[in-house]
């Protein structure tokens, strides 16, 4: 969670300038309010203790989803607009998939499976829309398709892989939701940035992202 804050705000101009192409212009901002939020409840977060358990009444596993859990909070209690809560979904579900069985490929793809339906359920938004669900769907897939056994580590990079697939997808897409689906051609070449932002979730296991540009451009 801190290197997905750090890429976050790190490329805040860049989906700033992405979004002021292809949306209202806030994303960016909205993206870097959350994280900036993220990092104070993060930073009141107590040490972890391996082998101790998290508090009374909680499961063994509950201390790794502490983290996801209060950047969840930040997004769903402290970010306005649409963003904000799709993101805080997102991360909720994961937490509660993580605190249920530990941070395993099996629990990211749980938590993944159930925050794609939620946000769907909620945003109305469905795989060709060019929104941040043709990111999330290519990772939730990834993950689905992880043999039995797979470390997490190397899950989450096969599903980062997909999703930035799918961010330089939306390039090719005309917006059907939200602001954007007035621009009508406008929107044409440019990548959505709420799937940018799913990219630097998952992209975040391996480390922080300092620039959008490696990863919009096409392989080779």
């Amino acid at each position: 969670m801190r290197w997905f804050t750090e890429s976050a705000l790190a490329v805040e101009a860049e989906l700033t300038e992405l979004d002021q192409l292809a949306g209202d212009g806030d994303f960016g901002t909205n993206l870097g309010a959350g994280a900036r939020a993220a990092r104070r409840r993060l930073d009141r977060l107590p040490a972890a203790v391996p082998g101790s358990s998290p508090g009374p009444g909680s499961g063994p596993e509950a201390g790794s989803a502490l983290p996801l859990e209060a950047t969840a909070t930040a997004f769903l209690d402290e970010i306005g607009g649409t963003s904000g809560p799709l993101f805080g979904l997102l991360l909720q579900s994961l937490a509660a998939a993580v605190a249920e069985s530990g941070t395993t490929t099996a629990a990211l793809c749980e938590g993944t499976g159930r925050g794609l339906a939620a946000i769907r359920r909620v945003g109305g938004a469905a795989p060709g829309d060019k929104t941040l669900v043709d990111a999330l769907a290519p990772a939730a897939a990834a993950l689905a398709a992880a043999p039995p056994g797979t470390p997490p580590g190397r899950a989450l990079s096969a599903a980062a892989e997909a999703a930035w697939r799918g961010v330089r997808d939306t390039a090719r897409l005309r917006a059907r939701l939200g602001r954007a689906s007035y621009l009508g051609e406008r929107t044409a070449g440019v990548p959505d940035p709420g799937a940018a932002g799913i990219g630097l979730l998952y992209g975040a296991a391996e480390g922080p992202l300092g620039s959008l540009r490696s990863r919009l451009a096409a392989p080779g």
